[in-house]
């Protein structure tokens, strides 16, 4: 995780004023060492409590637990609807028809 680009991403978008909800299934206590004195972040038991009041879902890894998504959930959890997929792990197309905005990286955009 040192040298990970979701790092880099994160620290940047804290630096443009952001608050980070974090939620990774398999390298959270990394995550942890590596935001250790950053303010701007939060780390979340589940993937649903990151959403809670999120203006964006902003997916870094490609893990199973975030290739299916409950997308009532997600409506109910967050006030935004924006998708920044940046594994192009999602099918935009489904994505969008079901309300969000999606940008995956290197892909056309949907809508």
């Amino acid at each position: 995780m040192r040298e990970a680009p979701s790092l880099d991403i994160i620290k940047s978008l804290i630096e443009m004023g952001a608050h980070i909800k974090a939620f990774d299934p398999v390298a959270m206590d990394e995550a942890k060492k590596c935001f250790l004195n950053h303010e701007g972040i939060s780390f979340c038991n589940k993937a649903s409590e990151a959403l809670v009041d999120a203006e964006a879902l902003v997916v870094l890894t490609e893990w199973t637990a975030f290739k299916s998504l409950d997308y009532g959930l997600m409506k109910s959890l967050m006030v935004g609807n924006v998708i920044f997929d940046g594994r192009n792990i999602y099918n935009p197309e489904e994505v969008f028809e079901n309300g969000f905005e999606y940008f995956g990286l290197g892909r056309k955009r949907v809508g």
